[in-house]
């Protein structure tokens, strides 16, 4: 809709770039578009989206496959740039050693071939800060251009793209400290007059892509949500902020709109790691999930890149301080975001550790810098020499092991891809890759009925790929709908996507249906993601939430009558659930039986005090209010 349009409300939660590169084979294609029912600008673009594809693609994939490889400049595009950065700053080897890294690292492999806005805003932050080196070193004219030009591209890729914001100002600031005393105030009134210029620049490249026009939508079109309304739940500064800017016009609207759900998603997200739910993000999470997620070999290679550092052996600190203060930076956001749902959030870090990487093992091994070369033989110290090979090589083989499926990677230490469910979720293991896997397993089951609580249901639909089974209720079925009512023991075989069986997405994992199924050791493993277990399974704790959001669908269709005995049945099968409880309250109030209602709410209110703290938050204080 945006090329078709000029439409950038539907899903304003992230810039137009990506969107609008991945889309550009399909321009022209005569392909069916969904009328638009002027729901949620979040609902309209999931189920409008999710029609769109199983009219004009199904299990296919023609389409996905398009756009996919028409994302891959921007995995192209990075690789070049560890290249050319590693090469100017530390040297040709330091170039190969850290493209080498780059193209064999899982992380960014496996969020390279995606539709997504990761390898993209991976590759504009280091082509933002080396072309800022870049000006610095030469000023001119072009290569402050070419500064703006990348920054733009950054801003108009993802919402993150903001942190390349102080990452500048820090940089400018060191480049003013680095500069003779008697010199530094003409040099910082240059670092200022460069940054406003990139500034400008960026700032025009950005509203290019949202042609110039502030309006998220056309007329007479308005976003389901007023950007006023949507900042209604920001603290009082940042939302004074951003209306500021609304008020002025100095960003479009959209890309105001998607800053503001940034935030709001940020406070929404429950956290899933070491095993633990948590109803928040935790600031320790990032680290963790580079020691996971990061293989052992670059884990040891980056030791050894601080050392060489530590020991001054690295002769241009310059290029270090702008790998570390954009790493630092970057890091520190992450851990402060409370979005804490994948590596791919820190995506930018793993090619800057690359280059770093690349750097410090020439500087242990005694190999000639850029600078170096023609000049006098440096002797090499073999001994570094094998140790690092031999740890470039281990990065390597530990990326192979587990591709194509690199999304589920885990480095040895921590079990390796089978284990990483029980570690991380979301975009760590599970991100509804694996539903061409699952059709392959059934089909070599054609007569086994089976059960499936997929991650990604219903915003995809498994039917779409030929997958025949019953759908178990998953959180996201509560607010879209598609959970089947569930007997209380079923037979057959139990598919649970690792999402699913983490219970990632809720507030505490007492709330987790799945749980039981936690201890159970998996018959199978479909791609590092999906679990499959065979036999007879009681399952009430299912059973209960299928027919607790069955009550919901009838009492949202005013089948009231219907609606309370599903309730009803819900609760005999887990009384101790809040949901079932309370939406027994909720039908029980409007059959108008307050008794039968206060009986749901409190019982729902004494399960909710059973939850950890932070997840009482979601449930304890709308419970209250129901019982005055």
């Amino acid at each position: 809709m945006m090329w078709k349009t000029g439409d950038y409300g539907l899903n304003p939660e992230h810039p137009p770039l990506a969107k609008l590169l991945a889309t550009l084979p399909l321009v022209r294609e005569p392909l069916w578009i969904p009328p638009m029912q002027d729901r949620d600008f979040k609902i309209e673009a999931f189920l409008d989206g999710h029609d769109w594809l199983a009219r004009n693609d199904g299990a296919a994939q023609r389409l996905v496959f398009r756009m996919r490889l028409a994302t891959l400049p921007l995995a192209l595009g990075l690789s070049w740039l560890v290249f050319l950065a590693a090469w100017e700053w530390f040297g040709p080897t330091a170039a190969l050693i850290a493209l080498t890294l780059a193209v064999f690292d899982p992380n960014i492999v496996a969020h390279s071939g995606l539709v997504t806005t990761d390898a993209g805003v991976t590759c504009f932050f280091l082509a933002s800060i080396y072309a800022f080196y870049r000006y610095i070193d030469k000023p001119r004219l072009d290569r402050l251009l070419l500064a703006g030009l990348a920054v733009g591209l950054l801003l108009a890729t993802k919402h993150s793209g903001i942190l390349i914001g102080p990452m500048l100002v820090l940089l400018a600031a060191y480049e003013v400290w680095r500069t003779p005393r008697d010199s530094r105030k003409s040099q910082a009134v240059r670092m200022v007059g460069a940054l406003a210029g990139i500034v400008v620049l960026s700032v025009a490249v950005l509203w290019a892509f949202y042609g110039f026009r502030y309006a998220a939508r056309p007329a007479p079109l308005q976003l389901s949500t007023s950007l006023v309304d949507y900042t209604a739940p920001l603290g009082g500064f940042s939302r004074g902020v951003v209306l500021w800017f609304a008020h002025w016009h100095l960003l479009p609207e959209s890309y105001l709109m998607g800053l503001v759900d940034v935030k709001r998603m940020a406070d929404f997200y429950p956290t899933f790691i070491l095993g633990q739910v948590h109803a928040k993000g935790v600031w320790w999470y990032f680290p963790i999930v580079l020691l996971i997620k990061t293989t052992l070999g670059m884990l040891a290679l980056a030791a050894l890149a601080s050392l060489a550092i530590w020991r001054r052996e690295i002769k241009n600190l310059r290029a270090v301080v702008y790998i570390a203060i954009p790493f630092a930076v970057y890091l520190f956001v992450a851990m402060a975001s409370g979005m804490n749902i994948g590596a791919r959030h820190i995506l930018p870090l793993y090619a800057m550790l690359a280059i770093l990487i690349g750097g410090g093992v020439c500087a242990l091994v005694g190999v000639a810098t850029s600078e170096q070369v023609g000049a006098q033989a440096i002797h090499v110290n073999k001994k570094w020499a094998w140790v690092c090979g031999v740890l470039v090589v281990a990065h390597i083989v530990s990326a192979l092991m587990v591709f194509p499926y690199g999304i589920a990677y885990a480095n040895e230490a921590w079990g390796g891809p089978t284990k990483v469910h029980n570690l991380l979720s979301d975009a760590n293991v599970d991100w509804a890759q694996q539903l061409i896997q699952v059709k392959q397993w059934q089909d070599r089951h054609p007569n086994e009925e089976c059960w499936f609580a997929y991650f990604a249901y219903p915003e995809i639909d498994p039917g779409m790929y030929g997958i025949r089974c019953h759908h178990l209720p998953t959180l996201v079925t509560i607010w879209l709908g598609g959970a089947e009512p569930i007997p209380p023991v079923v037979n057959g075989t139990v598919l649970i996507s690792a999402g699913e069986l983490s219970g990632c997405e809720w507030p505490s994992g007492k709330l987790n249906p799945y749980r039981n199924f936690q201890s159970r050791k998996p018959d199978e493993t479909i791609d590092y993601g999906v679990f499959v277990y065979h036999g007879s399974f009681a399952v009430p704790e299912i059973a209960s939430a299928s027919l607790a959001q069955v009550a919901m669908k009838l009492d949202a269709e005013g089948k009231m009558q219907e609606a309370l005995e599903a309730a009803q049945s819900a609760v005999r099968l887990d009384p101790g659930s809040v949901i079932a409880q309370t939406e027994l309250g909720d039908t029980a109030t409007k059959v108008g039986n307050p008794a039968l209602a206060r009986t749901a709410y409190t019982a729902a209110l004494a399960a909710a005090h059973e939850l950890a703290p932070d997840a009482q938050v979601s449930y304890v204080p709308g419970l209250e209010a129901k019982l005055k």
